[in-house]
């Protein structure tokens, strides 16, 4: 096929992608979000069918069970096979959800349609169940990488080192291999990948981006959620988004005492798997507060709200995740104080461009240092402020959900 041709393949033949992720709305995970978002941005020239299961992730609405249901959106047909559908914070009943919906969703694959298979990471070994139903029916595979498994859940230390992390990781490394293409959310992930000897050309970073204000938009903004989160601190540090297993939660608290006659405040709004540890941690921290996340309507608000914006990785899992409340921080035009390796995007973009400022995650005294660096010079915190407006742009998620979407089309043809 030359040139030509491919072109008029890849931009006229619709192409029917079968999307496996166990959440997807009613869910409210963020695999369900992103996985509904490519969705809408597939289903605008290609049909897409949604292989997932019970809503159970915090979801608006639960469904009733059924060995199988089918709902049709448009060009998007949305099959729920009958999982478990016990709650997210349950998490050895979690794991029931995550089994049922593999051993149903498998056999339902083989009868769907689908040019394409696209996996993402909910449940965390999706990837190799995405691989195995690719197999099984002879067709492309495409690995949207969430987060990564199972460095995540050794690294995390939800998951200790021996032989069911082995043999997790040999089978990752068999559905890497079998993927037509690799989705990866940053530079850092790709980096991972390569580590694990995946062809570089088959490797594609499309993160999650952003939607930029409109130059004629008007954000209202609430009055009393900003200073629910500002109170009386001279200079807030804000921690918007889960709570999880991959933070230096430890470190950030240990760097709060130092901060705590400094006037300077750190507030964690949100939840997680580690919040009950980290509050408890904090007791007796007077600079250190929790708030549930605010609805959807007040995010402007929260993101007014902060001098600066925390993300924190721990060492060890660079490149694992890639926290993508870094892009919606910079439409808000906000500093990030990034508590995290080098490595990660955070970081090295961050610095080159001129809108973070990090320090090393297990060294409280420098993450202090940091902080009070800031606090010292509200100019440079108003620089860092203009740098974060002017890198949003490059992050649109209209954008990158083009390159996801190219991506795709391009698997089909091999």
């Amino acid at each position: 096929m030359d040139y030509a041709q491919d072109l008029v393949v890849l931009y006229n033949h619709n192409v029917r992608v079968l999307l496996l992720n166990l959440y997807y709305p009613p869910d409210t995970s963020a695999t369900a979000k992103m996985a509904h978002t490519a969705v809408e941005a597939l289903s605008a020239n290609h049909d897409v069918t949604v292989l997932c299961g019970r809503p159970s992730y915090d979801p608006t609405e639960r469904r009733s069970w059924r060995l199988s249901h089918t709902e049709n959106v448009g060009r998007v047909r949305i099959v729920r096979v009958g999982s478990t559908d016990y709650p997210r914070v349950q998490m050895q009943k979690r794991v029931l959800n995550y089994l049922t919906y593999v051993l149903l969703a498998v056999p339902r694959a083989l009868f769907l349609q689908g040019d394409v298979i696209l996996a993402m990471t909910d449940p965390p070994f999706e990837g190799i169940v995405g691989a195995f139903v690719a197999l099984l029916k002879g067709e492309p595979f495409v690995y949207n990488i969430r987060d990564m498994y199972p460095d995540m859940a050794v690294g995390g230390s939800i998951l200790e080192p021996g032989l069911l992390s082995r043999i997790w990781e040999r089978l990752h490394r068999w559905a890497l291999r079998r993927a037509t293409r690799v989705v990866v959310l940053g530079e850092d992930m790709r980096n991972r990948i390569l580590a694990k000897s995946v062809d570089p050309a088959r490797i594609v970073v499309v993160r999650d981006g952003t939607e930029l204000p409109s130059a004629t938009s008007v954000t209202s903004l609430d009055a009393t959620v900003i200073q629910a989160i500002r109170q009386n601190f001279r200079f807030v540090l804000l921690h918007a988004g889960n709570l999880g297993f991959y933070g230096a939660w430890d470190t950030l608290l240990a760097a709060a005492r130092q901060l705590k006659d400094s006037g300077v405040g750190i507030v964690f709004v949100g939840d997680g798997a580690q919040r009950d540890r980290v509050q408890a941690a904090a007791t007796g921290i007077p600079n250190v507060r929790f708030l549930p996340f605010f609805p959807g309507s007040k995010i402007p608000s929260v993101l007014a709200a902060a001098d600066a914006y925390i993300i924190t990785v721990k060492r060890g899992l660079e490149g694992v995740v890639v926290p993508s409340k870094m892009y919606g921080i910079l439409a808000a035009g906000k500093p990030i104080v990034a508590l995290a390796p080098r490595e990660c995007d955070v970081v090295s973009i961050g610095e080159a461009q001129g809108f973070s400022i990090s320090a090393d995650p297990g060294d409280p005294a420098q993450f202090a240092d940091v902080v009070e660096q800031l606090v010292r010079d509200p100019e440079r915190v108003r620089r860092m402020g203009a740098a974060a407006s002017a890198a949003a742009p490059e992050y649109e998620r209209s954008r990158e959900l083009a390159k996801l979407v190219k991506t795709i089309e391009e698997a089909r043809l091999g």
